[in-house]
């Protein structure tokens, strides 16, 4: 391989370990004397929960890690949002696992907990998936209370997300492990069957101490609460076992014998490995974003056989689509494309910038793949809609309005993968977070923005600059560029995967080498949930 090659390869090499070297750090939660803590109550930490829950040799996608990533430094931070959580498998069923975190502020809620527990039951809504609560929670974080409290994409929300999965058919199991405290005690009540652990479990509306404070009555937290008092006495409990172990095997035992889904009828042949090598795709693109490559080529490291069949490969030349296979699912693909290409009309096209005629094109492709019943994937390394007098004069916001109502209108599932620049409207057009993907992932190079960086900062100086002259301050060069250093460093803070993945505009911050595996599985889980709706695309401009 070429110089260039292995210059890529070796820097996105590195930015994809320290990818998981945070993830490590992450992992450990609330620290290994907090885990500790729970082990002398024979408590087993949230992962190996989980891993204990899931079936060996499954592979579990881990959801929302990122989650607070350098959040609430003043409170001393939020690991993973304070909710370990993805899709595994249990007695072979696709499930989705929600699990407190306990050794994080005794798993009480900040408002990026209540922000990654809706997006997970979005995600278990939108596909049909079981849900699995592993429940250990203190409840609202008291400190910021009124951040996570009241309003619509609150704390109720969850509650109110039970009921409607209910009402869906949808089946929601609650192992209570640890506590269950105030609003959060309606979790396992309103999931169809709660599971207690004897001695650590707990579920009320109000703890001893408020309880005193409310009405003078003393009471411990197993007479007001405990696993005894809800199996024998009120009924809110339909099992109780004596150990974690003992609790989550009686969660196996309910998912065996869940009835079979429907399924949506996707399209699923005998999956086939690539025939390039996919370890290549390392090398093709820059950890930058700043080189030109053939997305085609990187498509061909990710689906079945290498085969992708291009879908009006001669005309709108910077957007690719086309049909494949990934693991034997059928997909239609639209992937911006990043090398300089020459049009029709043998005019200059950059790479990663949505023409007229792309727009067009995807639009068309995008309606093709819901008439069919194809499941979706966009690779996004866009730039952003072409400007300039040209472009306007030949309707490019009309264009671009076309294929984003395509976008907002398909009713097949979508996954989004940012492969690089996520730029202005670029990000719109191509399934951003804002039009519903079924799953959204970012490796590692991705950048989200309004617009790049230096344009950004520009713009940004410019304004400030004004802004301080018309005060009557003086700027002079030193000064300007210490100021433009300031905001560059602060944007840039902005535009990466971990900003995104930690406001959770990204589900995860994944390995290019797992495009492929990551896909695959959002589709199987996607065939769980029969398309119910027409597919109408509204009224397009001509």
């Amino acid at each position: 391989m070429n110089l260039e090659f292995n210059k890529n390869e070796d820097a996105m090499r590195l930015i994809t370990s320290q990818v998981r070297q945070r993830k490590a750090v992450i992992e450990e939660g609330g620290g290994k004397k907090a885990i500790e803590k729970g082990k002398a109550k024979g408590k087993m930490s949230p992962r190996e929960r989980i891993e204990y829950l899931t079936d060996k040799d499954s592979d579990f996608l881990e959801l929302g890690i990122f989650a607070g990533y350098e959040m609430y430094p003043e409170h001393g931070g939020c690991p993973a949002g304070g909710t370990v959580a993805g899709i595994g498998y249990v007695s072979g069923r696709q499930c989705m696992i929600i699990a407190n975190d306990y050794t994080v502020k005794a798993g009480a809620w900040f408002p990026i907990t209540g922000k990654k527990n809706l997006r997970l039951q979005e995600i278990a809504m939108e596909n049909r998936l079981p849900v699995i609560y592993i429940v250990d929670s203190a409840g609202v974080y008291l400190p910021m209370q009124d951040e996570i409290f009241p309003d619509k994409e609150h704390f109720g929300r969850i509650f109110r997300n039970n009921a409607q999965m209910s009402a869906m058919g949808i089946t929601q199991i609650a192992a209570v492990t640890g506590s269950c405290v105030a609003g959060g005690a309606y979790l396992p009540i309103m999931s169809d069957e709660t599971l207690m652990v004897n001695g650590n479990a707990s579920i009320f509306l109000a703890g001893p101490y408020l309880v005193k404070a409310a009405i003078g009555e003393d009471a411990d937290q197993e007479t007001l609460g405990g696993a005894t008092t809800h199996t024998e006495i009120s009924g809110i409990a339909d099992y109780k076992f004596d150990t974690e172990q003992e609790c989550l095997d009686q969660v196996k035992r309910i998912v065996d014998k869940l009835g079979k889904p429907e399924e949506a009828g996707f399209d699923r042949a005998k999956p086939a490995l690539p025939l390039k090598d996919p370890k290549e795709i390392c090398g093709l693109v820059s950890a930058e974003n700043n080189k030109p490559y053939d997305v085609v080529e990187i498509i061909e490291r990710i689906v079945d056989n290498s085969q992708f069949d291009q879908f009006k490969q001669d005309y709108g030349k910077t957007i690719v689509c086309g049909y494949a296979r990934v693991d034997g699912w059928a997909v239609g693909i639209v992937a911006n494309q990043r090398t300089i290409v020459k049009s029709g009309k043998k005019e200059m096209q950059l790479g990663g910038v949505i023409y007229g005629d792309s727009a067009d094109k995807a639009a068309r492709f995008i309606q093709n793949c819901n008439q069919k019943k194809i499941p979706l994937v966009f690779l996004q390394d866009v730039t952003g809609f072409m400007v300039g007098t040209r472009s306007e004069h030949s309707g490019i916001t009309k264009d671009g309005a076309k294929m984003v109502n395509a976008v907002a209108n398909s009713v097949v599932p979508k996954i989004t993968i940012i492969i690089g620049n996520s730029y202005g409207a670029g990000n719109y057009a191509m399934c951003g977070k804002a039009y519903d993907p079924r799953f959204i992932y970012a490796w590692p190079n991705a950048k989200v923005a309004v617009m790049g960086g230096e344009q950004a900062a520009k713009t940004l100086l410019q304004i400030q600059v004004a802004s301080l002259k018309a005060k009557g301050e003086t700027i002079d060069p030193e000064k300007e560029q210490a100021l433009l250093k300031e905001i560059t460093d602060k944007y840039n803070k902005q535009t990466t995967p971990y900003y995104a993945a930690s406001r959770l505009w990204v589900d995860d911050i994944i390995d290019p080498l797992d495009t492929r595996k990551v896909i695959a599985e959002g589709i199987k889980a996607a065939n769980n949930a029969p398309i119910n709706r027409e597919w109408k695309a509204g009224v397009f401009q001509v």
